[in-house]
């Protein structure tokens, strides 16, 4: 529900497209299709096949490029990314993709996600003489290439790559080849497909369908992919650990119409709405209405289940100020009037269901409440299509303190109380292990669950380099 009000946002997208005419053009309509996962910078990266040019900056996409910038950095190839800020804080330093110039060549790295050991190595790397730039956890792969003994270019990658622990779908350019690598655990969405005789690669398909790409295949955890004039190469730097695709994706992270592993992301909010229904079936009311966008599925499907009927009993405002870009409570707290509107005559004098995908805070939900019962709403019970969020996300959502999560200090009847509803209800893990429905026998369906359950599928804080690590790093 309305993440740039709340606080609940992922941390980049990422874009590629290699053996193009117009790389920077489709470049910018993938981005336009990714823009929910960042909203705070945008950069393209273009490679002619002798020298890598940048444009980037703050905002939106589309306040950031323009036909004239575009056509400065046209070429063959191109990497893009969208930016929300989490880790490493804004900053045009911090705009990505980072470009490197050295003797030896130029680089750019664009990533999706955040490295849970990126301070450590980059004490190390610092304490061995490399200066950084910016503050991204992002520019500690380059310095980890650039330091690598390893021969050839892509050996450096996948020595380098082997260092990182956490989530991260990398995008890695040189005027030669683009190379493609998703960490071991497949935390972030990255999907492979063809355009023509080219190739392109983004955080989800929805980008594939603006510019009119076939999908291909995701790319596979651990897996490293060479794209350059002779085609596609699929290596890998590290084996597969236990599957643990972030399960926020399906939530709420990802655009409906995008399909992760095969799972289509609004079927499968529909099928949590329904199971959602089933385990709160006691619920007696008039009217199920959704809390645009993210949760619209999630309210069909439990209509459908319970046979109460649908309706738009909340409507977004598309065209107000942006007070999202930068994300203060102050700020959320003001937006939600701004984002929101009752349909009075929906719910005036009604029961009504209020289906949103999560809790974070509680403030938003607090304040659609109220908004609800000041619009006439009879009783307003909110049904919640996942389960608590009790525990920090280190992956590259921003809730990396329990103290951000009401959840994670209150019970449910405490929530219900702070937010002012009727009644309370959250979807059992089981419930949306088993409706999300991946295609994986292990407990979790190859979901991360960290954020409801504390269980992380990688070390947290690492916090030292190993003996067999620094022997890597020579």
């Amino acid at each position: 529900m309305l993440a740039e009000l709340r606080g609940l946002n992922e941390e980049c997208g990422v874009f590629g497209i290699w053996g193009n005419p117009s790389p920077a053009h489709l470049s910018y309509y993938g981005l336009h299709a990714l823009q929910h996962r960042g909203q705070e910078g945008a950069g393209i990266v273009v490679s002619d096949g002798q020298h890598l040019r940048a444009v980037k900056g703050e905002g939106l996409v589309n306040d950031v490029f323009n036909e004239d910038k575009l056509k400065a950095v046209n070429g063959k190839a191109a990497i893009a990314h969208v930016r929300y800020t989490t880790a490493g804080g804004g900053g045009i330093e911090n705009v990505q993709p980072l470009l490197f110039h050295s003797s030896t060549g130029s680089l750019s790295i664009a990533h999706n996600g955040n490295l849970v050991n990126a301070t450590h190595l980059k004490q190390y790397l610092e304490r061995q003489g490399s200066i950084f730039h910016s503050s991204s956890d992002t520019e500690v792969l380059a310095h980890l290439i650039k330091k690598s003994s390893h021969s050839p270019f892509r050996a450096k990658v996948k020595n380098a790559l082997s260092l990182l622990k956490g989530a991260y779908s990398f995008l890695i350019m040189t005027k030669d080849e683009m190379l493609v690598a998703r960490d071991p655990h497949g935390l972030r969405p990255l999907s492979l497909g063809k355009l023509g005789d080219g190739w392109v690669v983004a955080s989800e398909t929805c980008a594939f369908d603006l510019i009119g790409a076939e999908f291909v295949r995701s790319v596979e955890p651990g897996e490293l992919i060479i794209i350059n004039d002779e085609g596609v190469k699929s290596d890998r730097f590290a084996d597969m650990e236990k599957r643990s695709m972030c399960a926020m994706e399906y939530v709420y992270l990802a655009r409906p119409d995008s399909d992760i592993d095969g799972i289509n992301v609004h079927m499968a909010r529909k099928r949590m709405g329904k199971q959602l229904a089933r385990e709160c079936a006691h619920i007696e009311a008039d009217v199920v209405t959704g809390v645009p966008d993210s949760s619209i599925s999630a309210a069909i499907g439990f209509a459908e289940e319970s046979g109460i009927p649908y309706e738009l009993g909340l409507i977004k405002n598309r065209y107000v100020g942006r007070t999202f870009i930068q994300p203060t409570q102050e700020l959320r707290e003001r937006g939600v009037k701004m984002k929101l509107s009752p349909v009075v005559q929906v719910v005036k004098g009604k029961k009504v269901v209020m289906v949103d995908d999560s809790i974070v805070r509680g403030t938003t939900s607090r304040r659609i409440v109220k908004m609800l019962k000041d619009a006439g709403a009879a009783e307003v019970h909110v049904v919640i299509s996942s389960p608590p969020m009790t525990n920090p996300c280190y992956y590259g959502i921003d809730t990396s303190t329990h103290e951000e999560l009401i959840a994670s200090s209150h019970n449910v009847d405490e929530i219900r109380e702070a937010i002012g509803a009727d009644s309370l209800t959250f979807l059992s893990v089981e419930g949306m292990v088993e409706t999300i429905a991946r295609p994986y026998e292990d407990e979790n369906r190859g979901l991360c669950l960290a954020c409801f359950t504390g269980k992380y599928p990688t070390e947290i804080f690492p916090d030292t380099i190993l003996p067999h690590e620094k022997e890597l790093l020579r």
